[in-house]
C-alpha cells in the first residue's frame, strides 16, 4: 500500500480529546449520577487543561444493563442525563468555548427495549423485524454455533416464542441485553444514516464508534476454532465491513470542510495490516491506537509500540489517535504500578486482561510512572485522547464492594473478572465536600475515602500535582507544535530501560529504570519534567528538552 497523498489539515490531527463518563463526572441535581447540567457547570475544568474537543459516552436513553451501551433511542438523551435541549446548550456552551462534542454511536448492537427488538420477539421466526438482528434456529437444542460473549459464557440467548414454545436464538457478542443487529439488512442500513445526519444537524462535531470490526458476521456463521488462540475470526473483521465507513465518510463529507467531521473508530485487529484499510482515504479518519496502551512499563515495549504506530502512519496517512486510559480498562496508575505481576492467563478479548488485577500495586509508583507516560504521549503525533479523572492521577478503585458492583463483565463471570467499574467510580472535586464535590446524593458508585487527597481543589493549591502538570505539558506540546505530523527520530541511549527521540527541536527522554539517566548537554535545556531533576533524570520519570535558543 502506498502512502496516501497530502490533504487538507483537520482539527483531529493534533487534538487533545477529554473522554467524559456522563454518568460520573459531575450531578447536578442530587440524584447520585453525572448528567448534562454538571458537565456544562464544569467545562471551565476541561478548557483550562487545554483540550480541544470531548468524547462524550453513551447519553441516549438506556436501561443500563452495560451503563449506556445498550442504547433504547438512538435520537434522544436519556432522561437522567437530561434533554436534547439540555444537550444543544451543552454543545453551544462546549462551542463557545473552543471545544467540539464527539459523541460514541454504538451500531453494532442496541438494548432488548429498543423498539425493533421488541417487535422482532412479537413478530416470529421470517418476519421482516427479525431480519434485521441476528436470528438463527439452533442446533437442536444447543445454539447455532459455538461463538463466546466478550463479557462471558455463550453469544446466543434462545426465545420464546409467541406461541410460548421455544424459539430461535438471538445474537450478542456482549450481553444477552444487547441483541447485535444484522448489518446485511437494509432497514438497518438506512436507520443508521438518519441516526449520524440528526446528531450532526444538532451541532456534534463527530462520533467516537463502537465495535467497528464487528458489525458484519460470517454469512455462514461457522463455528469459532479456539484451537486457534482467543480471537474469533468469524464474528469480527470481515470485509464487507468497509462498504459501511465509505457510506458514512460520505455522508459526513456531504456537510462540507468546515464542519470538519471526525469519525474515529475503536477497532481491534491481530493484524495493523488489517487495521490500515480501516483508515484508507474514503473510510474512517482514525483509529485509536490500542497497541501502546497494552504495554509494560519498559523502555523497548513502549518505544517497538511507538514504532509500530507511526509505521503504519506513514503507509495510510491517517493520523495517529493515542491514548493511555479509558472506561474499558483499569487506571493508568495502577497498570503501570504494578510490582509483582500475576502470570497472565488466556482471554478472548484484549480488554480482558486489562481489567484484571494482576498483581500487587504501588499507587505512589504507579502515580510516577503515570506522569512520566503522559510526557510520552504528548509527544508524540497525531491527536491525544485523555480519560477523565487521569488528569488527577486517580488510581483503580479494586476494593468495590461486590453488592456495589454493576458491570456486566463481574456479573456474567460470575465474579471471576472484576470489570471495569473500578474506573468509573464518580470525580473527586472538592476534598471536604458531601461526595466529594460530584453532587449532594450519594453516588451511584461508591467513593473510598482516600479519593480526597486527589480531590481537584487540593490539587489546584499544589504546583507540583499531576493536575498542574498536565496542563503544563498541554499547554507546551501546543506551543511547541508537537501533535503536528512530522517526523520522530530515535535516539541513542546506551541503556536499554530509558526511550529516547527528537520531534524538530525538543527532545522527549523516558526512563523506565530505577537507575538515573543524564542526557546528553547537545540535546538541550529542560523544558519540562514529570518528576523534579537537575542533570540526571530520575528513574520511572521522563523530561522533555529543547534546543531552541541554544
Amino acid at each position: 500500500m502506498s502512502r496516501t497523498p497530502s490533504r487538507r489539515r483537520s482539527f483531529w490531527d493534533d487534538a487533545v480529546v477529554y473522554q467524559l463518563y456522563v454518568r460520573s463526572f459531575a450531578d447536578s441535581d442530587g440524584d447520585g449520577v453525572g448528567d448534562l447540567d454538571g458537565v456544562i457547570r464544569r467545562l471551565g475544568h476541561i478548557a483550562g487543561l487545554g483540550a480541544d474537543a470531548i468524547w462524550l459516552n453513551p447519553c441516549y436513553p438506556s436501561p443500563q444493563a452495560d451503563h449506556g451501551y445498550d442504547i433504547a433511542d438512538y435520537r434522544a438523551v436519556n432522561p437522567e442525563y437530561g434533554s436534547l435541549e439540555t444537550f444543544d446548550r451543552l454543545v453551544a456552551e462546549a462551542h463557545a468555548r473552543g471545544l467540539r462534542i464527539l459523541m460514541d454511536l454504538v451500531p453494532n448492537h442496541c438494548s432488548e427495549r429498543h423498539p425493533w427488538f421488541t417487535a422482532a420477539l412479537a413478530a416470529g421466526p421470517g418476519s421482516p423485524e427479525r431480519a434485521r438482528f441476528v436470528f438463527r434456529d439452533g442446533r437442536g437444542e444447543e445454539p447455532p454455533n459455538n461463538w463466546q460473549s466478550v463479557f462471558g459464557g455463550p453469544a446466543w440467548t434462545r426465545v420464546t416464542e409467541p406461541d410460548g414454545t421455544p424459539g430461535q436464538w438471538y445474537l450478542h457478542l456482549f450481553t444477552r441485553e444487547q441483541p447485535d443487529f444484522d448489518w446485511r439488512n437494509a432497514d438497518v442500513v438506512a436507520f443508521f444514516d438518519d441516526v449520524l445526519r440528526f446528531w450532526f444537524d444538532r451541532g456534534v462535531d463527530g462520533f467516537r464508534i463502537d465495535v467497528c470490526h464487528g458489525l458484519i458476521k460470517d454469512a455462514a456463521l461457522r463455528d469459532w476454532d479456539p484451537a486457534g488462540g482467543g480471537y474469533n475470526a468469524h464474528s469480527w473483521n470481515q470485509p464487507e465491513v468497509h462498504g459501511i465507513f465509505r457510506r458514512w465518510h460520505a455522508l459526513a463529507a456531504g456537510y462540507g470542510p468546515e464542519r470538519d467531521l471526525l469519525l474515529v473508530g475503536e477497532v481491534w485487529v491481530p493484524d495493523p495490516a488489517d487495521l490500515d484499510r480501516y483508515l484508507r482515504p474514503d473510510e474512517l479518519h482514525q483509529a485509536f491506537s490500542f497497541d501502546l496502551l497494552v504495554q509494560p512499563w519498559d523502555a523497548r515495549a513502549l518505544r517497538a509500540a511507538v514504532g509500530r504506530a507511526t509505521a503504519r502512519t506513514a503507509v495510510h496517512g491517517a493520523p495517529a489517535a493515542w491514548t493511555l486510559a479509558n472506561h474499558d480498562v483499569h487506571r493508568a496508575v495502577t497498570r503501570y504500578g504494578i510490582v509483582r505481576p500475576e502470570a497472565a492467563t488466556e482471554s478472548n478479548d484484549a480488554f480482558a486482561a486489562l481489567m484484571r488485577p494482576r498483581g500487587d500495586v504501588d499507587p505512589e509508583l504507579g502515580e510516577r510512572r503515570a506522569r512520566a507516560a503522559l510526557l510520552l504521549l504528548l509527544a508524540l503525533p497525531g491527536s491525544v485522547f485523555l480519560y477523565q479523572g487521569e488528569e488527577l492521577g486517580l488510581p483503580e478503585v479494586l476494593d468495590l464492594p461486590d453488592e456495589a458492583r454493576e458491570d456486566p463483565v463481574f456479573h456474567r463471570t460470575g465474579g471471576r473478572e472484576k470489570g471495569r467499574d473500578g474506573c468509573r467510580v464518580p470525580l473527586p472535586w472538592i476534598a471536604d465536600a458531601p461526595a466529594f464535590g460530584f453532587g449532594t446524593g450519594v453516588p451511584w458508585l461508591p467513593q473510598p475515602e482516600w479519593f480526597a487527597r486527589y480531590a481537584a481543589d487540593v490539587q489546584e493549591k499544589d504546583d507540583t500535582s499531576t493536575l498542574h502538570l498536565y496542563r503544563r505539558a498541554i499547554r507546551t506540546r501546543r506551543e511547541l507544535r508537537l501533535g503536528e505530523p512530522g517526523p520522530l527520530d530515535w535516539l541513542t541511549t546506551g541503556d536499554d530501560a530509558v526511550l529516547a527521540f527528537r520531534r524538530g527541536e525538543l527532545v522527549c527522554v523516558v526512563n523506565t529504570g530505577s537507575a538515573p539517566f543524564t542526557p546528553p548537554a547537545d540535546w538541550g535545556e529542560a523544558v519540562l519534567g514529570s518528576a523534579g531533576f537537575e542533570g540526571e533524570l530520575p528513574g520511572d520519570s521522563a523530561g522533555w528538552f529543547s534546543t531552541a535558543g541554544s
